[in-house]
């Protein structure tokens, strides 16, 4: 018996020293000249959801120019930075501009980091949303007793048109458009859409849910982690498909179908907006997943055998090299999974870039790949510009369309202007009969032999 006491005690006093030990300190060996006498530094990153002012976060000040912390993140690649207790006091470089997020690597052993604070970057004025993104403040999430701003994204051409417009769902909405309110960089998903609309895309309205600061893990976690805890995504899930999506589609003119409705995120705003898609697949038909966090819980690949797939997805996986392995195993997990419910290989799509990060300079990047992506073979393209070969008349038209030097077995399609297809064949004669449509405003879409669209235009039948 006395021998089982002494095993028992080696093995309480071993996991006492490899756990009472196995933390992280971080110095700040100095701050910049100038700094305000008796502030406080915070240390802020993935690991308390970005909270600048969080007070578990609070640096010990030495009284000597030195600040020190110890805590005990996950053993994974974690990005940070210090504040001054909100954002518009985060670091910068030594001349104040921005500085991109620091990282470290923790492997689960005793650790000690030393890093000096050059500068502190002061962002108060400095916006760069355009002038195209609308703000809804407080929007009433009844699911979770809150209320959140909503972040809307118009077309350039929206408010001189009659169009409808696909819709893509977005988390974490004060990382999208303006750089004021994203301490880590924004995605610039407004400057992005504006480009691809002068290059000749249809257009598309972006709608982004602020995330909650320190709720953010709650509201984007269906299930508990034992350690980062979590649990309420089933009721923020509810909000996007039966709160938000139904105002959204009441207030703008939208094209509410499923297979022009996308919801995206990134890390745990990806994990949540897979999530939704599985469980309200009829509402959601494109997925954008940059960088999952699907270690987070194994409950969702229990979530997705229970539900299966029942209507097909089209989904986007993302994510970079320099991301922990455990980002990338996952995502390969989750494709697999996805296929061996039936969900079609061939609606799926699997990136990993060499030089990726968790950061939001790599989802800015990597998003109009995403878009375009998930909107092939759908008619959102603008018109062509007409030419002395590609022309279309009389326009408006009564009966026939006449299409100018077009080979006369070239396939066509038309469509509604809210994307939706009318009829289909191929050309004979240059000579289009239109005499069964009704009155009003379609497209003319060309194809070559190849299937490879080589005209679309805009016509109105009288």
């Amino acid at each position: 018996m006395n021998r089982i006491k002494q095993i028992i005690t080696g093995f309480i006093s071993f996991g006492f020293f490899f756990f009472g030990n196995a933390q992280l300190t971080i110095t700040v060996t100095s701050i910049p000249m100038g700094t305000p006498p008796n502030s406080a530094i915070y240390i802020t990153g993935s690991f308390n959801n970005w909270n600048p002012g969080d007070d578990a976060y609070k640096l010990t000040n030495n009284h000597d120019g030195t600040y020190v912390i110890t805590f005990y993140p996950r053993p994974v690649q974690t990005e940070y930075k210090f504040t001054r207790g909100n954002f518009e006091t985060v670091e910068g470089n030594a001349v104040g501009a921005f500085m991109p997020n620091r990282t470290f690597t923790y492997d689960g052993s005793p650790q000690s980091i030393e890093v000096s604070i050059d500068g502190w970057q002061y962002v108060p004025g400095t916006h760069t949303v355009t002038d195209n993104v609308q703000v809804l403040d407080e929007f009433v999430i009844p699911q979770l007793n809150t209320s959140r701003n909503i972040w809307i994204y118009l077309p350039p051409d929206y408010s001189t048109s009659d169009k409808k417009y696909p819709v893509i769902y977005m988390q974490d909405g004060q990382h999208l458009f303006d750089a004021f309110y994203s301490p880590t960089g924004e995605w610039k998903i407004d400057e992005s859409m504006d480009n691809m609309f002068i290059q000749g895309d249809f257009g598309a309205i972006v709608v982004g849910v602020t995330n909650g600061g320190a709720d953010r893990t709650n509201e984007y976690t269906p299930w508990s982690n034992p350690t980062n805890g979590g649990g309420n995504g089933e009721a923020y899930a509810d909000f996007l498909a039966n709160t938000l999506k139904p105002f959204i589609d009441k207030s703008y003119r939208t094209m509410p179908e499923r297979e022009y409705t996308v919801i995206a995120g990134s890390a745990l705003g990806a994990n949540i907006a897979l999530y939704t898609a599985i469980e309200y697949q009829d509402v959601f038909g494109k997925v954008g997943l940059f960088s999952p966090a699907f270690w987070y819980s194994d409950s969702c690949y229990i979530h997705l055998r229970e539900k299966g797939i029942h209507q097909n997805l089209k989904v986007y996986f993302v994510a970079g090299q320099q991301e922990s392995d455990s980002n990338v195993a996952e995502m390969r997990r989750m494709y697999d999974a996805l296929a061996r419910e039936g969900q079609d290989e061939n609606e799926m799509h699997f990136l990993i870039k060499p030089d990726g990060a968790h950061s939001e300079w790599f989802w800015e990047r990597e998003f109009p790949a995403a878009y375009k992506w998930l909107f092939t073979n759908s008619v959102l393209a603008s018109q062509t510009d007409e030419s002395e070969y590609w022309r279309i008349y009389p326009n408006p038209s009564g009966n026939y369309l006449i299409v100018l030097t077009a080979p006369e077995d070239l396939p066509y399609s038309i469509y509604k202007l809210n994307g939706s297809s009318i009829s289909s064949g191929k050309l004979r004669r240059g000579c289009l009969d239109i005499s069964d449509l009704p009155a009003g405003g379609y497209f003319l879409q060309l194809a070559n032999r190849s299937g490879q669209t080589v005209f679309v235009s805009r016509f109105v039948k009288e």
